[in-house]
Parts: C-alpha cells; structure tokens; sequence
C-alpha cells in the first residue's frame, strides 16, 4: 500500500495580508467549509480485484470473519493393475475454525467390497488425534502424507492457490460469471518430474503416495521418476459479493509402468461450504 503524504509549504505573511486572509474566510459562505472536509474525508473508491492474489485475499478476510464453518466433503480414489480396478469413496462433513488452525471431521469410507469404516479426525494447532470405528483416540502426525490427504483442510486452500499464483508461471486462471468467482489450475498429460517444482503437482504426488507405499509393500516398484500425470483439474470457487468460500474441487490422474501397461490412479474429492457453524472447533474432554 501506497501512503501518500501532503506537503505543506510554509509561508511568512506580512501582517496585512494575514488579517485580509482571516477577513475573507469569514465571509466565506456557511457550510463551505463542511463540504470541504466532507470531500477530503470521503475515501476514493477501491478498485475491484482482478488478479488472483487479490482475490484471495479477500477470500482469507472472509472466512477468518467468523468462528467457524461447515463443509460437506466426498471423495473418491480408484486404482487400475493389470485390468483390476479397486475403488474406495469418501463421505463426511468438516467444521473448521474461522480464525485458527483448527477441523474436526467426521465421515465414512467404503472400499470396492463394500467394508466400511468410520473416521473422526482433531486437528488443533498442529496436534492430530485419530478414531477410527470403535477404536481408541490415538494421537497422529498431521504432517504425515496419509494425515494430510486425511485433513482436506477447506480453507487452507486459500494458501495453496496463493502459492500456485505466486509461481513464475503464472498458473491460476481467474474467470467470473453468474455470481461466482472462478480460480483454476489444470494440466493435460505430461511427465510429472517436467512440473515437480509447481506446488500443484507436488500434491498430486503427496496424495498419490500412500497409495504407492502400499504398492512397494506388494514388491510393485513405483519410482516417481517414471510417474505420468495423466490430468489435472483444481477449482475453488468462491462468492462473487461476499469473496467466502462456495466449493473446492480436485481431480487428477496418474499412470505408473509395470510389466508393460501402465497403473492407473485416480483421485477425485469435492468441498462445499454449508455455511456458518455455531458449534466451536475444540478438542473433545477426553482429549484435553
């Protein structure tokens, strides 16, 4: 931001003109001088955003004005080996706290068998406790790659589309229409190590990763060196008047070689926001 200073030149007057000067200004007519200061305190109008980063930070303003929010998430991944495809699918709400680093989400996978699991995840200033069906809480690394595809924290990706706008390539597009703000960054096919350093392709790997760990573990090499990005798609969406948050879309794809064919992997996951939550984002009594 620009500060603007008035430079103000300051002049000896002869007696004379100092008493013509103060004669004049009382013969200056009523509520000039109102009208004066009225003008020089009314601000100049902003200007509307336009760039990316502007947009979003008015977005980080936005959600930060309220205590917490509601988001419902559904996700699904598929795994495609020799002709067999295994699928798991997501279903869950977040609540997520306005001006902290703070979730508490809820929801239930089901794998391609149709076994279901429930997961209840806090995440609290950098400590993360985990539930899983009937099981004990147990404390877990939220910077561990399976924790982080497990958070899907919904406004921290204000940050991260930050960070892909701030890349010297410029790869946030920002489109407006029907009362929606529209920032997206996409990908067609292409190696992954050609774009490993865009943060973008960095998540993809991040979300890939447990995943391939399970694939090392069956004695399937994985080397990321060789991985494919087969498509990209991520789209936050946010509200053209108010700059809160409307949804959060991701979608790509990834082939890995093995004896001759290609593994194929594909992850899709969704967040819309469901408003304003009256309930606070804290840990539960059992866990303080």
């Amino acid at each position: 931001m620009r500060n603007r200073f008035r430079r103000t030149a300051v002049l000896v007057l002869p007696l004379a003109l100092a008493l013509a000067a103060c004669d004049a200004e009382a013969q200056e007519p009523a509520g000039a001088a109102s009208r004066d200061s009225q003008a020089k305190a009314s601000p100049a109008p902003s200007a509307p955003p336009e760039s990316a980063e502007e947009f979003l930070d008015l977005a980080e303003k936005a959600m930060a004005a309220e205590s917490a929010w509601s988001f419902s998430v559904e996700g699904e991944e598929g795994l495609t080996l020799q002709g067999q495809k295994t699928a798991a699918t997501y279903k869950g709400t977040v609540r997520r706290a306005g001006g902290r680093a703070a979730l508490h989400s809820q929801g239930v996978s089901t794998s391609g068998k149709g076994t279901k699991r429930a997961e209840e995840l806090y995440v609290d200033e950098g400590a993360g406790y985990l539930k899983e069906d009937a099981a004990n809480w147990r404390a877990v690394d939220p910077t561990e790659p399976e924790m982080q595809n497990k958070v899907e924290d919904p406004v921290a990706v204000v940050d991260e589309f930050r960070g892909y706008a701030q890349d010297s390539e410029g790869d946030v597009r920002v489109t407006q229409a029907d009362g929606t703000v529209e920032l997206r960054v996409t990908s067609g096919k292409q190696e992954l190590s050609a774009v490993r350093d865009r943060a973008w392709a960095e998540k993809a790997k991040r979300e890939f990763e447990p995943t391939a760990e399970q694939l090392r573990q069956l004695g399937i090499p994985v080397p990321d060196a060789q991985w494919t990005l087969s498509r990209l798609d991520e789209v936050l969406v946010l509200d053209a008047k108010t700059y809160r948050i409307r949804s959060h879309r991701l979608d790509f794809g990834l082939l890995i070689p093995y004896d001759g064919q290609d593994i194929s992997f594909e992850h899709q996951v969704s967040q819309k926001n469901q408003g304003p939550s009256e309930e606070a984002v804290e840990l539960p009594a059992e866990l303080r």
